[in-house]
């Protein structure tokens, strides 16, 4: 059967980019947007208010995510990347019934388990929020282009509040992640997925508790040339030299948020209040 061409000739290169998260996670992906993407006018929502995603219900996320995405379509998104594994893998379907494919959406979660599908990988990890864990969505995607790879995925919902109270480089999350890395279910595998986009902000923990032993996939790296890939493909991509203008919205003003975006994206920023 053939699969109708999506047409998105209506949309202009100079329109902003739409990225939600619960919250910081988001941000490791529109920082690796915004270095392969320089010219892109971004637009993030980071629903604060509402973290962490997951331990909430399927039907509060899929209320959050479409609530959200309605607002970014407001807001004349040429594309919306969803930078959450929670979000994507509860939602995913109603977000994409909700645009209708009046622009593209981008996940997290496909491209990863794609890309891991075609790559020498034997045991594969997977680390995420219950939520996500619960759906399945990182086995099923990967065993869909490679049934050969054995995937084991474990929930690990302390990571979310401890990055989101800004415990990095501390003695919480060096607890935190050994209690969970040490898991039986993760004895024998030689890649781990950060399944969740606040992960990242852990990442150099995560390596040092693994040292060599296992390959830790740069999620953020792999959504942000998804994009690039699907904008260019369909003649999307801003080429306008005059700088790019980036815009947060959240939920709930918090400090750790303020902290890391101001990080990434110079002090400059401003971030505004938008309760949906």
């Amino acid at each position: 059967m053939k699969t109708k061409k999506q047409d998105f000739s209506h949309l202009s290169p100079n329109q902003p980019i739409g990225i939600f998260d619960s919250g910081v996670g988001g941000l490791t992906v529109a920082k690796e947007i915004k270095r392969l993407l320089p010219q892109e006018n971004l637009i993030y929502f980071g629903d604060t208010k509402h973290l962490p995603y997951g331990d909430k219900s399927k039907e509060a996320i899929i209320g959050y995510a479409t609530r959200i995405t309605e607002f970014l379509l407001e807001k004349n998104c040429k594309a919306i990347v969803i930078a959450c594994n929670t979000a994507t893998a509860n939602a995913l379907k109603e977000v994409l019934d909700l645009v209708a494919e009046k622009i593209p959406v981008i996940d997290v979660i496909n491209p990863v388990a794609e890309k891991v599908s075609y790559e020498i990988h034997t045991n594969v990890g997977v680390i995420a929020t219950k939520a996500t864990v619960n759906s399945g969505l990182y086995k099923k995607s990967i065993r869909k282009h490679n049934k050969f790879i054995k995937v084991d995925e474990l929930a690990t919902p302390l990571l979310v509040p401890a990055i989101e109270e800004g415990f990095k480089n501390h003695p919480v999350t060096h607890s935190i992640i050994y209690n969970y890395l040490s898991n039986k279910k993760l004895k024998n595998i030689e890649t781990l997925i950060l399944g969740c986009t606040h992960y990242p902000l852990l990442l150099e923990e995560i390596k040092q508790f693994y040292g060599n032993r296992v390959r830790v996939i740069d999620s953020p790296s792999i959504v942000a040339n998804q994009l690039k890939m699907i904008l260019d493909k369909h003649h999307l991509l801003n080429t306008d030299n005059s700088g790019a203008t980036y815009q947060f919205f959240l939920s709930d003003l918090t400090k750790n948020f303020e902290k890391i975006s101001r990080k990434f994206f110079g002090n400059s920023i401003d971030l505004q209040l938008k309760v949906l």
